[in-house]
């Protein structure tokens, strides 16, 4: 969490999202974000706090694709430092 946003990711979360992705919450506001590209697959976040969680998929691009290997796996995923 960071600036008010959540962002989680779910184990063996690929029924509806082949694709590597992170959920995201800001108040009321959902969406599913592309961890490759940082866009938007689903739902919808305001502009400015999307360029924040696009900025931290790029700085921890590496370590969030590796949570999300294991989160496939069915293994415990590391927390990754916030943006900050």
């Amino acid at each position: 969490m960071f600036y008010g946003i959540i962002i989680r990711m779910f184990y063996f979360d690929t029924a509806k999202h082949k694709s590597p992705h992170i959920h995201v919450q800001y108040g009321e506001q959902h969406a599913v974000i592309h961890i490759p590209d940082g866009k938007i697959l689903e739902g919808k976040v305001k502009s400015a706090k999307l360029k924040l969680i696009q900025a931290w998929i790029e700085i921890h691009r590496e370590d969030i694709m590796a949570d999300w290997k294991l989160a496939m796996e069915g293994q415990s995923v590391f927390k990754i430092e916030p943006l900050r």
